[in-house]
């Protein structure tokens, strides 16, 4: 068996094992070393040590644990909570106000932090007694809390886009820039879609009971200036600085990961406990994203060296495709590999099989990122791994997952119609780089 047959054995080899529930980071490993073995010999070992140094010395890696930590002290410290009764009280008249409460405060957050997990759960912990209370339709309210809850894998600064950008070999600011347009027009189309089914169906959402509402202007005054300046002021420290250039992500990452524990030492929210919960949890989320990212660069690197990748490419370009329907076949495939698979597995393992073609034919990297991520976002409400569900299942246990399901897949459709629209209008994430950094496309 000549060794690029051999590679495409270990990916079927991979797919089958994945699908039979074996640990992914250990499967790649396992499959690596076995295969490589077979392939090229002792080498294996050489590549292993190699590639894990290669891991280590990735700089932008840094800012992982500390958006991570970041998002986590938020979390605990209850000031997405503050956030999300000032747009409660502000817009508590207004037909389906807890709709847009819910998603003002989950693009705000995601501005602030990338944690998809502690969105999602916070703003069902806070939002779901709320809408039970005022009579909100149940599939409705679930599309709404898990789609604004995701938006943190899209809108800067998100975990996704830190890992995916040395994966691509580009610059994770011109990503973050790419992605914040598409990020805010897919919260945008959110908002919208939810006020207008409020307004032509009352009863999907009506306006907060007057016993839910805050008769003062002084404290709607109060909540406003309380919830919002926190995360603005967290905004301003990680996602503008890195836009201004004023920082690197890692910099900037630092030292929002401290801005969010001085906010939590001033509200009087930051215990030991809630520290100690808040360091365990952001250690065993890197860990596990960090380890897979070594385990998937190791195997791809075998995958390469026994000449796979190229024969793959060769195929695929021989199919004599034009590039935008190369583009579109591409995310075709990451879309249906979103079903069974998350994020980590789709950046780490078969993105570098797709990005020798992608090169090949010219496509702009910062665009096709963006393509990935915008199709990936997809992935979190696509049952039936949708972690999203099992987040909101966890803290709304009345409501049927089938609901929360049907609830997810409306919001799942303006999803792919923004993808739809972003593979036609590719200014749309290559325009702020441009205007920011002077960046040329290819």
């Amino acid at each position: 068996m000549s060794p690029e047959v051999l590679g495409l054995v270990m990916v079927g080899v991979l797919i089958v094992a994945i699908f039979l529930g074996f640990p992914l980071a250990f499967t790649l490993i396992i499959l690596g070393f076995v295969f490589g073995y077979l392939g090229f010999g002792p080498l294996v070992f050489d590549l292993m040590v190699l590639h894990g140094y290669g891991l280590m010395k990735e700089v932008s890696l840094a800012a992982v644990p500390l958006f991570i930590f970041m998002g986590y002290v938020l979390e605990q410290s209850g000031i997405m909570e503050r956030l999300f009764r000032a747009f409660q009280t502000i817009m508590a008249p207004v037909r389906g106000s807890l709709y847009l409460a819910v998603l003002l405060t989950g693009t705000l957050f995601a501005a602030a932090t990338g944690i998809i997990g502690a969105s999602v759960t916070v703003l069902g912990m806070m939002a779901v007694p709320a809408m039970t209370r005022s009579r909100y339709d149940v599939r409705m309210a679930a599309g709404v809390i898990t789609g604004a809850g995701c938006l943190g894998q899209l809108i800067p600064p998100s975990v996704m886009l830190i890992v995916m950008g040395p994966v691509l070999g580009v610059s994770i600011i011109h990503l973050f820039a790419a992605a914040l347009v598409p990020g805010l027009a897919l919260s945008a189309i959110y908002i919208v879609y939810a006020m207008v089914r409020s307004f032509v169906q009352p009863h999907v959402g009506p306006p907060l009971p007057l016993e839910e509402r805050v008769g003062s202007i002084g404290m709607i005054v109060r909540e406003s200036l309380l919830g919002m300046l926190p995360v603005i002021v967290l905004i301003f420290a990680a996602l503008g600085s890195i836009l201004a250039g004023l920082a690197a992500p890692t910099e900037a990452a630092g030292l929002a990961a401290l801005g969010s524990v001085v906010l939590a030492i001033i509200y009087r929210q930051l215990t030991w406990g809630r520290l100690r919960a808040a360091v365990y949890r952001s250690l065993r989320t890197t860990s596990l994203i960090l380890f897979l990212a070594f385990a998937a660069l190791f195997y791809g690197a075998v995958f390469s060296h026994l000449g796979s990748a190229t024969l793959i490419t060769e195929w695929l370009v021989g199919l004599q495709l034009s590039p935008f329907a190369m583009l579109v076949m591409l995310m075709i495939v990451i879309n249906l590999l979103g079903w069974p698979l998350e994020w980590p597995a789709i950046i780490l393992i078969f993105l570098p099989l797709f990005l020798p073609t992608v090169l090949k034919l010219g496509i702009d990297m910062v665009w096709f990122g963006t393509l990935v991520a915008v199709n990936l976002q997809t992935a979190f409400l696509t049952p039936p791994v949708a972690l999203a569900a099992y987040y909101l299942k966890a803290v709304a246990p009345e409501w049927e997952l089938s609901d929360i399901y049907v609830g997810m897949l409306q919001f799942q459709v303006w999803q792919l119609l923004g993808l739809i629209v972003l593979l036609f209008f590719p200014e749309l994430a290559l325009w702020l780089p441009k205007v920011l950094y002077g960046y040329v496309p290819k």
